[in-house]
């Protein structure tokens, strides 16, 4: 598992933030979860450039850090469900105006990720 070199300081709010929201995936999986998209194969389907694997580790990261429950139910085969908790519901209208300002600024926002991606290469 990687470990940091340096010890993380959180010297404010965004800090804190970032830290708990870095991962490729993990408002995506907010986000699907709070529409009901629960099961890992449901998930898998919604992001499916996303590996197994990847998901598993930030759903994981997402657990550890209190914003979604994860109940395994005892059956064969195994069934996992995935559920916000009270603080990974308050992220949701965050989540939602971050994809609304995206949706605004569409257009120049694919000029620039095309721009810089052309930069790139």
């Amino acid at each position: 598992m990687y470990h940091k070199k340096r010890a993380q300081t959180y010297d404010c709010g965004l800090d804190l933030v970032g830290e708990i929201l870095y991962g490729k995936w993990k408002i995506r999986l907010l986000y699907f979860i709070n529409e009901g998209h629960i099961r890992p194969g449901q998930l898998q389907k919604k992001i499916p450039e996303a590996t197994r694997r990847v998901l598993n580790v930030q759903l994981n990261e997402l657990e550890n850090h209190e914003l979604i429950l994860k109940t395994i139910f005892p059956v064969l085969p195994p069934k996992v469900e995935y559920r916000l908790t009270e603080l990974g519901q308050t992220l949701i209208p965050l989540i939602l105006s971050i994809g609304l300002w995206g949706d605004k600024h569409e257009e120049r926002l694919r000029e620039i990720l095309k721009k810089t991606n052309e930069q790139r290469q």
